[in-house]
């Protein structure tokens, strides 16, 4: 356990961050993490192999988004029971940094370089019995920075419970469980961001609603953070924390930067309209003068023909929100019965 108290800290200490970005628009619209709806959705089972089911079977799913600057990713997936009694399914993801300027401290232009990072997915889950299945996801990592590049390796544990009603089920996942194999340079290797999360969520049986929660970085207890010193009459950046909290304030503080939360209103059968909200966003990117709506989100899904459509936004900061997009099908709609 002395790795967790040494390392109470998560800004800046682990390589490979984009393994934590949400590639889902619903996850997205929820609040940006979601590990415990089982309902045969493709796109969770990134948050938590165990929520991958044989409902799945010969799902794909194609996720794009619309990050900062120029800036984006995408995840592509499908699923396959091709063994009984045991769930399959595979993805890949990217992160595309786009086109610099390369230059040298003199300013002297050289020509121009790309970044990226990529991870696969290989996923696999297994019922344990009529309410409980776990799954784990091994992911190859592979990241290439102007003319550096990195290999690692990580793996995803989850564990879900459903009640047979499928309308409450929660979950336990450990993310990014492994290590760097080929450092950036030298023998430098970094540590991977692993994580620990919780995650509830509750369909009400008499109405359209339903409610996510999902409880993150349960390894480290204190999330929060000192800000840097400024001159007393500089408050355009920070607001002054110089006010004794009471306990309650402080205790209320930690717990809810661990938490985000999200409610999903389904009017009808193949619509569905979604809100979440992430404290610990709110708390790290507000501006104290113009607070605004960072640390929401919200979106929207529709069932077309044979498609899943679902669009999410996140608001992360006065400068910009996220634009998630996500399509999924099942192939054996297309299929014709004989």
């Amino acid at each position: 356990m002395l790795p967790l108290i040494s390392y109470p800290q998560i800004g800046g200490e682990s390589t490979y961050q984009f393994l934590n970005l949400p590639v889902s628009a619903r996850a997205a619209a929820l609040g940006g993490n979601v590990t415990a709806i089982d309902d045969d959705d493709l796109n969770l089972i990134y948050f938590n192999p165990s929520l991958l089911s044989e409902g799945m079977n010969q799902h794909l799913l194609f996720d794009y988004v619309s990050y900062f600057s120029d800036i984006n990713y995408g995840y592509a997936a499908y699923a396959t029971n091709f063994l009984p009694g045991v769930n399959f399914a595979a993805g890949i993801q990217f992160l595309n940094y786009g086109e610099f300027q390369r230059a040298d401290e003199f300013g002297i232009k050289s020509g121009k370089f790309y970044a990226a990072e990529y991870a696969l997915n290989l996923m696999a889950s297994k019922k344990l019995n009529k309410n409980f299945r776990v799954g784990v996801n091994i992911k190859p990592i592979y990241s290439s920075l102007e003319k550096y590049q990195s290999w690692g390796l990580a793996t995803d544990i989850g564990l879900l419970y459903s009640d047979t009603s499928r309308l409450f089920s929660a979950s336990l996942v450990l993310k990014n469980i492994g290590m760097q194999i080929v450092p950036y340079h030298g023998n430098s290797r970094e540590r991977l961001p692993f994580e620990i999360q919780a995650g509830a969520a509750l369909k009400l049986r008499h109405a359209p609603i339903r409610i996510v929660a999902n409880v993150n970085h349960l390894e480290t207890p204190d999330l929060t953070y000192e800000k840097p010193t400024y001159p007393v009459n500089d408050y355009s950046y920070y607001q002054s924390d110089d006010l004794k909290e009471t306990f309650f304030e402080k205790s209320y503080d930690h717990f809810m930067r661990h938490l985000n939360i999200g409610m999903e209103f389904i009017p009808f059968k193949n619509f569905f309209v979604r809100v979440g909200y992430n404290y610990r966003r709110r708390q790290e990117m507000k501006i104290a003068s113009r607070v605004s709506t960072v640390g929401f989100s919200w979106g929207f899904g529709v069932k077309i023909y044979k498609f899943y459509l679902n669009y999410g936004r996140a608001d992360y900061h006065l400068a910009g929100s996220t634009n998630h997009f996500s399509v999924r099908t099942d192939l054996n709609s297309f299929y014709k019965s004989k």
